[in-house]
């Protein structure tokens, strides 16, 4: 769908990237054959905007509004990129979490516009052709997921598919990243969810989900064949299962331009928004203690990053890691479980007595702060949040599962309980709340403050790869552009009306970051901000 075409006449409306419907000038309409294919009037591209906006407000439903979007995505490009960038917070719930959730279960029901590429077992061997076969000259970003461990659903299949084609929307709406640069795709390697085996309409390979060398072999010649063909392209991974997530990034993280956003762009997002709760809280990150809900890709990934942060403030890495506990589904992670635990998780084992009630280890730990990141719903109970407010004058309430189902509490449940001390952060949109005379308006700890900055400064500097240290530049970077307007609101974020412009900043600090570091494949501009803004794609 991202094929530059050069037609005429009615083929010219097949071309989503050339295709402007009726904004086509009248000029263009006599060289082009479509006089008269099209009504009388012109119409600018700002009726177009609000045109398409009219419409998308008849439907209630955001998956009902996801679907008319695709539908616009996959006729013109231009008119659906306008609109997002024009409306930024309104669509992203619906172009992502937590629609993208639905329209992934629904996908095998609701598709209709091939694109990008489906690579499965039938392919093994010979993915050079399937890559060679994708209609991009070029590819900036590709990103890639198994469809493991799709948001907080689970295996998804080839149904994950949708998650790429949300990201990769998000990177040019937020990050000005050339729709015909990029590249979704999925590894179809089977499912285990009965469910889509069973549905004749599934679209996927119809049997269980595959592993070791056959399934390495498969991720291993898509990234050679991807990287043959575009050498500078940068993969992100995207929500393979832990048992492969963590294995791919410590395999290709210091040898190709990569990421896995699941666990290093959370961590990114969610260590700037504890930087903004130092600034309420008026006191440092070496003075917090983090309980973990749950001990994944997201809370590993933002627990080390916790920790890279506490370095960069003095402390040793030993003393840092001690700042961050896990609780998982066997309860507390402590030293005593050693021999059980996966390789992600041994670093913060910590000599704990054994717990396995959540509450007890906040009386335990006396944490100043906990992420929810399990996907496990309504756990942030009201005991929970009461024992929170008890031991903190401003507790930090990070309840990040998504979709919005999959949340361990809502802000209204925070806020009130906690009294309005709650520092809250989601990983779906609430609504604002008012509570005794105040209005908090909380945000999302979303990943797209940070992911499609990230790729734009890692592909307008032609980065080599992508340390940890990246990550938490544009941590603090986004943290510096939250105005003490947001915080007296109970925003930890900017408002994401603002995420150009954001983008622009995390993307210059994260190419200044390249540069500095040896680690750019082209020379440094004098004006980096404004080369980086002049780099984006605009529609």
């Amino acid at each position: 769908m991202t094929q530059c075409c050069k037609h005429t006449g009615a083929a010219v409306f097949h071309c989503p990237l050339t295709n402007k419907g009726v904004a086509f000038t009248e000029k263009e309409r006599e060289e082009l054959g479509l006089s008269g294919l099209l009504p009388t009037a012109v119409s600018t591209n700002d009726q177009q905007v609000e045109r398409m906006h009219e419409i998308l407000d008849r439907f209630e439903k955001p998956i009902d509004k996801a679907l008319v979007l695709d539908s616009l995505h996959a006729t013109d490009e231009d008119l659906y990129f306008r609109l997002l960038t024009r409306y930024t917070a309104e669509y992203m719930p619906v172009v992502y979490t937590p629609t993208v959730g639905e329209y992934c279960q629904r996908f095998s029901h609701i598709f209709r516009y091939p694109r990008g590429l489906f690579i499965s077992y039938q392919h093994a061997g010979h993915v050079r052709d399937v890559i060679e076969r994708a209609p991009n000259k070029e590819v900036d970003v590709i990103v890639v997921t198994d469809g493991e461990r799709i948001l907080g659903i689970g295996d998804q299949g080839i149904n994950g598919m949708g998650i790429p084609i949300g990201k990769l929307s998000l990177y040019t709406a937020c990050a000005g990243i050339d729709p015909a640069k990029t590249l979704p795709v999925v590894l179809d390697v089977g499912t285990n969810r009965e469910e889509y085996l069973n549905d004749p309409l599934y679209l996927g390979l119809r049997k269980p989900r595959s592993r070791g060398p056959e399934y390495r072999a498969l991720v291993d010649e898509f990234i050679t064949e991807a990287r043959r063909r575009w050498p500078n392209v940068l993969i992100q991974f995207e929500d393979f299962g832990n048992q492969n997530a963590f294995k791919l990034l410590a395999d290709y993280q210091e040898k190709i331009l990569c990421f896995n956003d699941d666990i290093q762009g959370t961590a990114s997002v969610v260590v700037s928004g504890l930087y903004s709760a130092m600034r309420i809280k008026k006191e440092k990150l070496t003075d917090q203690m983090f309980l973990f809900f749950g001990a994944g890709e997201a809370a590993c990934g933002i627990a080390n990053l916790i920790a890279d942060a506490l370095v960069s403030e003095g402390l040793s890495r030993e003393e840092a890691l001690k700042h961050c506990a896990l609780f998982d589904s066997k309860g507390l992670v402590t030293k005593s479980r050693m021999d059980e635990l996966a390789a992600h998780k041994k670093p913060f084992a910590h000599d704990y007595a054994k717990c396995t009630d959540f509450v007890e280890a906040i009386k335990m730990i006396k944490p100043t702060g906990i992420i929810g990141v399990a996907a496990q719903p309504r756990t942030f109970t009201t005991e929970v949040l009461e024992e929170m407010a008890r031991l903190n004058e401003r507790p930090i309430i990070f309840a990040l599962s998504n979709p919005t189902s999959r949340a361990e509490c809502t802000a209204e449940e925070a806020y009130r309980v906690t009294k309005g001390k709650a520092l809250y952060a989601s990983g779906s949109p609430f609504a604002p709340v008012e509570y005794e005379g105040k209005t908090f308006v909380p945000r999302q700890g979303n990943n797209s403050y940070v992911f499609p900055a990230l790729g734009l400064g890692a592909v307008f500097s032609r980065s080599k790869w992508m340390p940890d240290g990246m990550f938490l530049v544009a941590a603090k970077k986004l943290a510096e552009l939250v105005t003490d307007a947001d915080l007296e609101q109970g925003s930890l974020y900017p408002s994401l009306d603002d995420i150009r412009p954001v983008s622009v900043k995390i993307g210059a600090a994260v190419a200044a970051y390249a540069y500095d570091n040896g680690l750019a494949g082209n020379e440094r501009p004098a004006d980096l901000e404004k080369a980086v803004e002049a780099f984006m794609y605009r529609p």
